[in-house]
C-alpha cells in the first residue's frame, strides 16, 4: 500500500511501482471513477488509435464521432 498527497491543484502522484506495473508513462490517460468503496483509477488506453474497429466504409473523423457518441451514451447510463 502506498500513500499519496493531494496538491493544492488537486493533483496526486502515482507511486513509481504502480506506474510501472500498469504501463503508465508520462501523458498516459487514465479513467477516474467513483465506486462504492472509493475512487478507482485505471489505464484508459488509447482507443482512438484502434482505426477500423467499427467496420469498413467509415472515414477516420466519422469513426471518431461514432466512438464519442458511444462513450457519452455509456457515461450517461452509468449516471442513472
Amino acid at each position: 500500500m502506498s500513500i499519496s498527497t493531494i496538491s493544492a491543484k488537486g493533483q496526486i502522484t502515482l507511486p513509481a511501482a504502480l506506474r510501472k506495473k500498469f504501463g503508465l508513462m508520462p501523458r498516459s490517460r487514465v479513467v477516474v471513477e467513483s465506486t462504492a468503496d472509493g475512487i478507482l483509477i485505471r489505464n484508459a488506453g488509447d482507443f482512438f488509435e484502434l482505426y477500423g474497429f467499427l467496420g469498413k466504409g467509415l472515414g477516420r473523423e466519422a469513426e471518431r464521432a461514432q466512438m464519442m457518441k458511444g462513450i457519452v451514451a455509456h457515461v450517461d447510463r452509468r449516471d442513472e
